[in-house]
């Protein structure tokens, strides 16, 4: 008699408000098995593993383990389940060390923490799944890899034998992806049951047995990770319609539209830029790769007119700056796109229609004599939103109601309105599915071909190389080298990216 599944989900339904996030999903996972979730934003994949980690309750629908039904209505149950969950945003505590981090939460012996015991559990899960970390090293002082390593390791402590992976791989570089992949073969061999939530089709291929595709909260198709699965197929069965990946002209770069030399920075807690010297051109994209902590997010503050710099020089579009500010940069035809779209680039609680005008608000068509023009931004929000796609009932929708892809989208229609000739992009796709991360990419290479310059700065290597002319790999704040795309290899940036510099 065949044994049951390690994991039953049946009929799952979850609605919030007049959206049905889930509606009757059936998920199964096998022991030694790792599972792909795939689905385009808003696909209600996420949701359902929240459901199944006791975030959310489920409106309807059971859940069975081992073949026996059980409720999840907090955490601790799912824990107590043997469910684990690794989220995309660590939950660590920095000042303290790997091994009390593993503790904290861990029953001990009376009033004590038992550190011994812990010590030995985490040795066991070493040698196990090949998860070495240094017990008695501070959190701060880990790199990112690390801090995940940590994060899956507090879960099996805690006697995880369901894991998700909520895009696991979003600040790694390829050999930390490699050595993460290593781990989840090892923790599927000994039957285990994985599932790996990410937008990277090709790490899907690499380490799946089986894939499950989500659209608009419903389980719309299922195939093994076999041979005859490619990324094509797995795109066109996400969004129901074939993908068309954008194409890169060749472009002759122009005149320079930024210039750094020597810039530094002094920060206080934050990665210091040191000696940082670049130039990018009109016709060019500029990629910046590197681990998340590097310098990158300082060195986009800076360009931006956020973040003052400490020393150096800057040049954008042939006119020197010594102090910028937000407002200079658009000055200087300068666009930006932020790393943090819901905290930084838009306000949730504004309409929509008021996000898209308001780093120009007192330009004469918006507003005169402090009266704002409301027609005009009416006309100006609608034309964006048709032009851009963006799904919205009109401009006066609250701003936080739109998906991630649609933020996105409303961030590029408003800075792109302006024909800037420079655009500095962080993390541009960050979270966003493979649809709406083509609408981002065909709209840089747009911008490319009239001769703008964009400064993309990401962790996604396979984003950064299918845009780039040429990129810059950074550590501990300083440029480790700049390569042209066609010199350049996953494996020599990300050493890079480890602050390996290899010898000539």
């Amino acid at each position: 008699m065949e044994s049951p599944p390690l994991l039953e989900m049946r009929g799952i339904a979850k609605r919030f408000g007049d959206v049905q996030a889930n509606d009757g999903v059936d998920l199964t996972l096998k022991c030694g098995e790792i599972l792909g979730l795939l689905g385009e934003n808003g696909a209600g994949k996420t949701t359902l593993m929240n459901i199944l980690f006791g975030v959310y309750a489920a409106d309807a629908g059971r859940i069975a383990i081992d073949g026996r039904s059980v409720r999840i209505q907090r955490s601790a149950d799912a824990l107590a389940h043997g469910v684990g969950m690794v989220h995309q945003h660590f939950h660590l505590v920095p000042r303290l060390t790997v091994l009390e981090n593993l503790m904290v939460g861990q029953a001990g012996r009376g009033l004590r923490l038992d550190r011994d015991f812990a010590l030995t559990r985490m040795y066991e899960i070493e040698r196990r799944f090949c998860l070495q970390l240094p017990p008695d090293m501070r959190v701060a002082d880990l790199t990112i890899g690390e801090q995940q390593r940590l994060e899956i390791m507090k879960a099996l402590i805690r006697g995880a034998r369901i894991l998700i992976l909520d895009e696991p791989t979003a600040a790694l570089t390829p050999q930390e992806v490699e050595g993460l992949f290593v781990a989840l073969r090892m923790m599927a061999a000994q039957r285990m049951g994985v599932i790996f939530i990410t937008h990277k089709l090709h790490e899907i291929l690499a380490v799946t047995t089986r894939v499950v595709i989500m659209q608009q909260g419903r389980v719309a198709a299922e195939v093994a990770n076999d041979d005859t699965v490619s990324k094509k197929q797995l795109a066109e069965l996400m969004t129901g319609h074939e993908i068309i990946p954008p194409v890169k002209a060749s472009t002759t770069p122009g005149r320079v539209r930024l210039r750094l030399e020597n810039l530094e920075t002094r920060s206080g807690a934050r990665p210091s830029l040191k000696g940082v010297s670049l130039e990018v051109r009109g016709g060019e994209i500029l990629g910046i790769a590197g681990v998340s902590g590097n310098g990158q997010a300082e060195l986009a503050d800076v360009i931006a007119g956020v973040l003052p710099a400490a020393g150096g020089t800057l040049e954008i579009n042939g006119t020197a700056v010594s102090r910028l500010t937000p407002r200079a940069v658009q000055a200087l035809e300068a666009g930006r796109i932020p790393e943090d779209r819901m905290g930084t680039g838009l306000i949730t609680g504004l309409p929509l229609r008021s996000c898209m005008v308001l780093p120009r608000i007192r330009e004469p068509r918006f507003s005169r004599w402090g009266f704002l023009n409301h027609r005009a931004i009416d006309r100006f929000a609608d034309q964006q939103i048709r032009s851009f796609g963006i799904k919205a009932a009109g401009g006066h929708v609250r701003t936080g109601t739109l998906s991630g892809g649609n933020l996105q989208k409303a961030l590029l229609a408003r800075e792109l309105a302006w024909e800037p000739t420079l655009l500095l992009a962080a993390q541009p796709t960050r979270g966003l599915d493979v649809a709406a991360a083509r609408f981002v990419h065909q709209r840089f290479l747009d911008l490319r071909g009239r001769d703008g310059a964009i400064v993309l700065i990401s962790e996604d290597l396979e984003e950064i190389f299918a845009l780039s002319d040429r990129i810059a790999v950074m550590f501990a704040g300083r440029i480790m080298d700049v390569l042209d795309i066609g010199d350049a290899t996953v494996a020599q940036v990300g050493l890079l990216m480890a602050g390996v510099q290899e010898a000539a």
